[in-house]
């Protein structure tokens, strides 16, 4: 039950990172500058089903996805690793991939679901991460660790206006760089493993 355990956090952390949720944050702020309280919070919730929903289908069907373009694991691994890498460049540079306007309603999928909180690397990762896991109770364990870290994130989207108040923009930079680093260990771990295999 340990290893269990402790597979499931590694996991879990993996998934929290993979989201961006710092970035996410600053992003969801900016895009609802002015928005009343409760359309906030509303939104957050779509915004937090809808990243579910499609890291869920990709991370237990990434399996299928491969067989069908007739990509091998350990290449997706390798590529997928290159674009985490340039995600958490941008990150830590404080140019991650601009978002254009939206209108107020249509912010809940795009950009916020895809590609803020579940862009090109993170998807990639998500495939990866989901093809690797044959064990089907690690699988269990993997998707459940997914909805806990989408959870985490929906709620930092909820206390966005409180988290602002504390720690301010440059807080939330400061945040989102330190994100890039453990988004460029992943990537440098994804690629080493895909070369190696």
């Amino acid at each position: 039950m340990p290893a269990e355990w402790s597979f499931f956090v590694s996991v879990f952390l993996k998934f929290f990172f993979l989201l961006t949720p710092f970035f996410a944050l600053s992003m969801f702020l900016s895009l609802t500058r002015g928005y009343p309280d409760v359309l906030r919070r509303r939104l957050t919730l779509r915004i937090g089903a809808s990243a579910a929903t499609l890291g869920l289908i990709l991370f237990f069907f990434g399996d299928g996805i491969f067989a069908v373009f007739g990509i091998t694991l350990d290449a997706f691994r390798v590529g997928a690793g290159a674009l985490l890498f340039l995600s958490a460049v941008g990150l830590v540079h404080g140019q991650a991939t601009s978002v254009a306007e939206t209108p107020e309603e249509d912010i809940t999928v795009v950009p916020m679901a895809i590609p803020v909180m579940v862009g090109p690397a993170t998807i990639g990762s998500l495939l990866v991460l989901g093809a690797e896991i044959d064990d089907p109770t690690r699988r269990g364990l993997g998707g459940l660790a997914l909805l806990l870290a989408v959870a985490a994130v929906t709620v930092l989207l909820w206390l966005a206006s409180w988290i602002e108040a504390i720690i301010g923009r440059r807080g939330l930079a400061i945040l989102s760089k330190i994100t890039g680093l453990i988004l460029a260990a992943l990537a440098a771990q994804l690629v080493l493993t895909g070369m190696r295999d």
